[in-house]
């Protein structure tokens, strides 16, 4: 059994894939504390593989689904994303904080380090190759991010529910990307949207 925040169907709003159609699978659970999470920990329901495969082809639209938590390197294996695959025909991706390695059969793997942050760096990340380096940017230095292997970096700007904070988050992070070419900038589309 594996406990489930949410399994929706929305657009990424977020990095490489912004504006695709996706069902996002939610963990609930995380090793990490980060004080910006937005994933309600304490709540989820225990649910079996074959329930969360039936709840991903209420979505037949959508050809992606997003494993993200809280922290799926925790729940899922290669068996796991095998049986995602075969009995969805889907295009498997995961988000996750890098301190797990992850099953090999991944279709993308999209590494947000917390490193640096308050509850972030409880444990130290290890994963040095991913398909999308997604840095959520308050000012820290970028240089601790150049030993990942990854074709796509992209900084994203820390949300604050305080309009100044997140005004300030976001000049911040667009200077960021102007003085460092390599990266792009990454903005939460679904806040602007108001959707999930």
């Amino acid at each position: 059994m594996f406990r489930i925040n949410e399994i929706f169907y929305s657009l990424q709003g977020e990095g490489f894939y912004t504006g695709t159609p996706a069902v996002f699978v939610r963990f609930s659970g995380c090793n990490l504390r980060c004080a910006f999470c937005d994933t309600r920990h304490q709540e989820g329901v225990p649910m079996s593989l074959e329930a969360i495969v039936a709840e991903i082809l209420n979505y037949p639209f959508a050809q992606m689904v997003v494993l993200t938590g809280g922290e799926p390197s925790l729940f899922i294996d290669e068996d796991f994303v095998a049986t995602l695959k075969a009995k969805t025909g889907k295009f498997i991706a995961v988000e996750t904080n890098g301190t797990r390695l992850l099953p090999s059969n991944l279709d993308w793997v999209t590494f947000s380090p917390k490193t640096g942050f308050e509850g972030g760096d409880v444990e130290p990340a290890v994963l040095k190759k991913c398909d999308e380096l997604k840095v959520v940017y308050l000012g820290q230095d970028l240089s601790q991010y150049d030993g990942i292997e990854t074709q796509h970096k992209y900084l994203q700007p820390c949300f604050s529910e305080d309009e100044t904070e997140c005004q300030l988050n976001m000049k911040s992070c667009v200077e960021a990307v102007l003085n460092n070419p390599g990266w792009r900038l990454s903005l939460q589309i679904h806040r602007v949207l108001n959707i999930r």
